[in-house]
């Protein structure tokens, strides 16, 4: 399986006006689309600084030299590229299917996400990475650019399984060892796991950019079922028996609440959050956050 068979060519066509757009200045050397702090030769002025021995004539604004009789040399903003990681739940949890498509699995979802995400990064010249996280799963592939990164990342993702736990905080200490202040973390989970949540917490803490796109099927957001039914923890195998008909109202309310007290306390951490239904396109969810609003305006701002 390749990115074109993760997005199909009507997704691919609606990520075009989509734009990974960081609200932190990118720090990474090269160039891409992305404000740096460092200063040189590039696209965007800066400002002037006086002419210094070693400086390239064709730096000099000739202009201003004619008004003031002295040298001064354009400075400006240099495009760095971006460096994004991918961080997908991988635990048992994300086997997790709606009935009308036991196929697509919260981890499909989440690859064809990442895919576009990458896509994203792979057009505008930025560097990737991606790991999946579980207490059985653990794998990464660095950071890279183009054509044969997106590839290998693809093929990594084909190998996921969905089991397990969360990891322990031990086993996360390989993502600070590689993922830098100033990068864009994009976190694909339910969102469930205490650990996770807490995890992109300290991620945005460190300076590292987050935003949760939680993945939730689109049963959890209807509750349609009828009879009785056991329902079953993935991940702990606790199971509740349940008359969905009485229980309906019950639910549907104590998930709208939870919701929101997940949104409230990710925006108090400066954490964006998206949702995606399993029965949804997969660039709803990543409109939330980098599509632009009726202005122009990027979304993410």
């Amino acid at each position: 399986m390749s990115s074109t068979e993760l997005i199909s060519p009507a997704l691919r066509a609606r990520l075009r006006d989509l734009r990974l757009a960081p609200r932190l200045a990118a720090g990474g050397q090269g160039l891409g689309q992305h404000s740096s702090r460092s200063r040189g030769v590039g696209l965007e002025f800066a400002q002037y600084r006086a002419y210094a021995p070693g400086d390239e004539p064709r730096r000099v604004d000739w202009k201003l030299f004619a008004r003031s009789d002295r040298y001064f040399v354009r400075e400006s903003e240099r495009d760095s590229p971006l460096e994004l990681w991918l961080l997908v739940d991988a635990t048992a949890s994300m086997a997790q299917a709606d009935a009308a498509n036991p196929q697509h699995s919260r981890l499909a979802a989440a690859r064809t996400l990442a895919a576009c995400v990458i896509e994203l990064a792979l057009r505008q010249g930025d560097h990737f990475g991606l790991a999946a996280l579980s207490d059985q799963v653990q794998s990464f592939v660095d950071l890279g650019l183009g054509p044969r990164q997106r590839d290998r990342c693809i093929q990594e993702m084909l190998g996921w399984q969905a089991r397990g736990n969360w990891p322990a905080a031990a086993q996360s200490l390989p993502l600070w060892e590689r993922i830098a202040p100033a990068s864009l973390v994009v976190l694909l989970s339910d969102g469930f796991d205490e650990a996770a949540i807490a995890l992109a917490q300290r991620l945005a803490a460190a300076r590292r950019e987050v935003a949760l796109i939680q993945i939730l099927t689109a049963e959890e957001r209807d509750f349609p079922f009828r009879g009785s039914r056991r329902f079953v923890d993935p991940e702990s195998d606790r199971q509740v028996l349940a008359d969905p008909a009485a229980a309906r109202a019950e639910y549907l309310q104590a998930f709208a609440a939870a919701r929101q007290a997940l949104r409230a306390r990710l925006t108090a951490s400066g954490i964006r959050l998206a949702t995606h239904f399993l029965d949804q396109p997969a660039d709803a969810a990543l409109r939330q956050l980098f599509g632009t609003r009726p202005g122009g305006e990027q979304a993410w701002d």
